[in-house]
């Protein structure tokens, strides 16, 4: 009998509060997380706003010890696992550890701790010959993105596989469709897997700037998002992470665990095409939905509602609602669609898998959260992209798609406990 995959716990620190349940209050609400930046000086850049996380570690329980060795973002993959783990019921020390690993994604890793050690060494940028001296003993640890699946791993005490994915914005889908992989294969049991981010820096602003990806609308930070809208203008970034405990279906069942959804299929494609462009057909991404489709043996009209990227560049919106007609076919008209970057920004690697926590939530409660801000249309993406306002919808199977620089395409298959049982 193949082997299944379900999700047992999940963890969340995203924009707008932290844990699951303040992040389900958000999106599901139609509120945006949106604002002026205040984690850096942004009075340089063309765009500043950003979706941040109101995140105090030492309210969260970590040492000074710990907040000195982490990076923001490995602060947030620590207590997204916290949350994850809890809500699982797992006591690891029962298990193991060999057939327990940890997959996390994240597109720029430890960028804060890079960016603020640099200008410690260089004295502000001054300095051409640097003098490592000042920098932390940790450095070593912020330079290699590594640093976060050990320090998620020694948490929970995994030694199975243990690894980082990171390609670029799919990096947190990615991240946890490679941990159902090791399940499915039989390399482990349980999964503790997820994605990460924390890009809101100089470093990361001056980047998007440069290609002019980010919104310049900076006097109205709250209505700055606005995916398949006729008025969008560029992304807004993000930060956060989401982690979850997935299981073998048996291993799940055996002890008594609530599951909470299966990962029933999964696939990627690459455009080999353009580091930043897209081909307006959505080709990639169509194939990439429909590989999903067919690995959780699901037609097209089984699909109840699509998580699309929708990151509100006019691009992105275009090729995706492309994308969904050539994969789903007369379906795409009939099936809702939105994007929670309208209310949570754009995290980069960690979105992925914030996506996937909403696609979660979506199926617990019975409720597609809207796209905000979406008030004019672009006749160009004339789906049902929901709105403003949530909707109540059974919902048994849904889909959730990522889009990332360098031509990276995936697509997720999410279903009901109890939907598409192999």
């Amino acid at each position: 009998m193949r082997r299944r995959v379900v999700v047992t716990g999940l963890g969340l620190v995203a924009p707008g509060g932290i844990g699951a349940k303040a992040f389900w209050e958000l999106v599901s609400s139609g509120r945006t997380a949106t604002r002026a930046i205040s984690l850096c000086d942004a009075s340089p850049f063309r765009s500043r706003v950003a979706a941040e996380c109101d995140f105090d570690p030492v309210l969260h329980g970590f040492t000074p010890q710990e907040v000195r060795r982490m990076d923001r973002a490995t602060q947030f993959a620590a207590a997204a696992t916290d949350e994850a783990v809890a809500e699982a019921g797992l006591r690891f020390e029962d298990l193991d550890p060999h057939r327990t690993g940890v997959t996390v994604g994240s597109a720029v890793g430890c960028t804060t701790s890079l960016e603020r050690e640099y200008a410690t060494v260089s004295n502000g940028g001054r300095a051409w010959l640097v003098d490592h001296t000042y920098a932390v003993p940790h450095l070593y640890g912020h330079f290699v993105p590594s640093s976060m699946a050990a320090e998620v791993a020694w948490r929970v005490g995994a030694e199975g596989p243990v690894g980082v994915v990171s390609t670029g914005c799919t990096s947190g889908l990615d991240a946890v469709a490679h941990a159902r992989e090791l399940i499915l294969e039989g390399s482990a049991d349980i999964m503790v897997a997820g994605a990460t981010d924390a890009p809101i820096s100089p470093i990361t602003l001056a980047c998007f700037d440069a290609i002019k990806a980010t919104t310049p609308r900076n006097d109205d930070p709250e209505h700055a998002s606005r995916p398949f809208d006729a008025t969008r203008n560029g992304f807004v970034l993000g930060e956060g992470a989401a982690m979850f405990v997935l299981e073998e279906h048996g291993h799940a069942v055996r002890r008594g665990a609530r599951v909470l959804a299966e990962l029933s299929g999964f696939a990627s494609r690459c455009n080999a095409f353009h580091m930043t462009g897209l081909r307006p057909d959505g080709r990639e991404m169509a194939e990439a939905i429909r590989g999903a489709l067919t690995e959780a043996g699901a037609r097209p009209d089984d699909i109840d509602y699509v998580n699309a990227h929708g990151s509100g560049t006019k691009q992105n919106d275009r090729h995706e609602t492309a994308a969904f007609k050539a994969a789903l076919g007369e379906s795409a008209y009939r099936t809702p669609v939105s994007s929670i970057k309208s209310m949570v920004g754009h995290s980069l690697g960690a979105i992925g898998a914030i996506e996937i926590a909403a696609c979660v939530l979506a199926l617990r409660h019975g409720v597609i959260p809207p796209t905000a801000n979406l008030h004019e249309p672009d006749p160009e993406c004339d789906l049902d992209y929901v709105p403003l306002t949530s909707r109540r919808a059974d919902l048994a199977t849904v889909l959730t798609v990522g889009s990332g620089f360098g031509g990276f395409q995936s697509a997720m298959v999410l279903s009901r406990p109890g939907e598409h049982a192999a």
